[in-house]
């Protein structure tokens, strides 16, 4: 594995797109340079959860200035995560090529609870070791993440879509701030916390710690002001409101430490923290100063550094769905002889090999819920499973490898339309050899293969006279060929 001496993370929020470049020394990361813009991109979506083409444009425009900063360093070295409003957005497949074209680097788009833990890693990186359980909080703009956990592990993460671009458009929008309208936004927020307050109440931590825009802004105002003496406190939030209520409006606010650009989302975020502060029975909150792109930085460190979180997450799948490890070990090597063997045409870079183990260490995960079709469950599993580590898209990558290793590939819609990548093609038809090679649950004994893999041709040579004492993987083979053939792949084997 490469090491780096740059890291960078790009966090394209709800309300704010930032990037952080930190230097590597050791396990540690040195801040370099930081850039934030106020994109505010949960604010373009419309009711039809479209983001409008003025803040697509918006959000374009920041990223190419990202992307010249970018400029230089080594893509591995790079990590490009997308939250809330990319999750929620119905366009968001039009949008994300733009997006990755402006910015020269791949977009991962994150599912809320691994939004959590990259915010949990960040957070607990900045600060003091201690014996204490941890309540972190994140109010974004599109969504609001709560996670306990001790040190730097997390133990309960959970995201819940509200946050301060949407509170303030739903509850502010004229921006008018009466004793109704934060009445009416604090009881919604109270609501939504209320589903998981039992796990997130007082009794389960003992501290609580703010991280992001929302929670700096309120603390700022409230020290500033003289309402609290150290973080965020209850008083001082009461303070806060009755202030709101006097004010009447946004435009009138007059607070110290409220900034322009701050201003238009600040009632909804108060709203919301108002609301979780009395729904989670919290008293006093300190207020970190890093958050989740600290986070996407260290867990990109861990990557090199043999401390990959995705491994674990395989690791603890295996032994969640009961997988059979020697089963499983077979089919993994056997898809990287065949690799190998292909002389490194195609696919076969560090990523490709990385997703070929991990889909032949967990095609048999199906299996826990039935055997009839076990692929397709397999594949349903890897795609809709809290999978801490991967993103969206590498889940959705993994998924199709599980759904293609056997049966008819034309009922997959990558592969009727024809938009499979050529990678993902070879993948594809890796892991289908191997699980044919491995059928019966025993070791193959393949002393030598060769493998000839292009964009339109597959081609396969055994040991010769191995076929003639496995006339079942014989047939097996011969349905195979049929199965690529239906799908305009030639494969010829001997």
């Amino acid at each position: 594995m490469k090491t780096y001496d740059t890291l960078a993370a790009v966090d394209l929020g709800s309300n704010s797109f930032r990037l952080e470049v930190a230097r590597v020394a050791g396990d540690q990361l040195y801040p370099l340079d930081s850039l934030k813009e106020t994109v505010r991109l949960a604010g373009g979506l419309g009711a039809d959860k479209r983001l409008d083409d003025a803040t697509q444009e918006r959000a374009l425009a920041c990223l190419q200035r990202f992307g010249e900063r970018l400029r230089g360093l080594s893509r591995e070295a790079i990590r490009c995560v997308g939250t809330s409003a990319l999750r929620v957005a119905k366009n968001a497949g039009e949008f994300i090529p733009r997006a990755e074209a402006a910015l020269g680097h791949p977009i991962e788009i994150v599912a809320g609870r691994e939004e959590a833990r990259l915010i949990y890693l960040g957070v607990a990186h900045s600060l003091p070791a201690s014996p204490d359980r941890r309540l972190v909080v994140d109010i974004g703009g599109g969504s609001t993440e709560f996670i306990i956990g001790h040190g730097l592990k997390p133990h309960e993460r959970e995201s819940l879509h509200m946050g301060c671009v949407n509170f303030s458009t739903r509850f502010f929008a004229d921006g008018v701030v009466d004793k109704a309208a934060l009445k009416a936004a604090e009881t919604a927020a109270r609501v939504e916390v209320e589903r998981i307050a039992k796990a997130f109440s007082r009794g389960n931590w003992q501290q609580a710690v703010g991280s992001s825009g929302t929670a700096r802004a309120l603390r700022e105002i409230l020290e500033q002001s003289g309402w609290s003496a150290h973080g965020i406190t209850a008083d001082g939030l009461a303070q806060l409101r009755a202030q709101f209520i006097r004010a009447g409006h946004l435009d009138a606010l007059e607070l110290p430490g409220l900034t322009r650009d701050r201003r238009p989302v600040i009632a909804g975020g108060f709203a919301i923290m108002a609301g979780l502060f009395a729904e989670l029975e919290i008293e006093q909150m300190d207020v970190a100063e890093t958050a989740m792109r600290e986070g996407i930085l260290y867990d990109l460190l861990g990557r090199f550094h043999k401390h990959d979180m995705r491994e674990a997450t395989v690791g603890e799948f295996m032994r969640r769905y009961h997988i059979d490890t020697r089963q499983a070990a077979r089919v993994r090597q056997v898809a990287m002889n065949l690799l190998a063997a292909q002389g490194g045409s195609g696919a076969g870079d560090d990523n490709d090999v990385r997703f070929l183990d991990w889909a032949a260490r967990l095609h048999e995960i199906g299996l826990m819920v039935s055997h009839g079709g076990y692929h397709r469950h397999s594949g349903y599993i890897l795609e809709n499973a809290d999978m801490p580590g991967f993103s969206r898209t590498d889940q959705a990558r993994l998924a199709l490898l599980a759904r293609a290793q056997r049966g008819a590939l034309t009922k997959l819609p990558a592969f009727a339309s024809g938009t499979v990548s050529d990678n993902d093609r070879l993948l594809v038809w890796l892991l289908r050899q191997a699980v044919i090679l491995c059928r019966n649950r025993a070791e193959p004994h393949l002393p030598e293969v060769k493998v000839d893999a292009s964009n339109k041709r597959f081609r396969l040579t055994l040991p010769e006279g191995w076929l003639e004492s496995r006339p079942l993987t014989q047939r097996a083979l011969e349905e195979e060929a049929a199965h690529w053939q239906a799908v305009g792949i030639k494969y010829p084997f001997a």
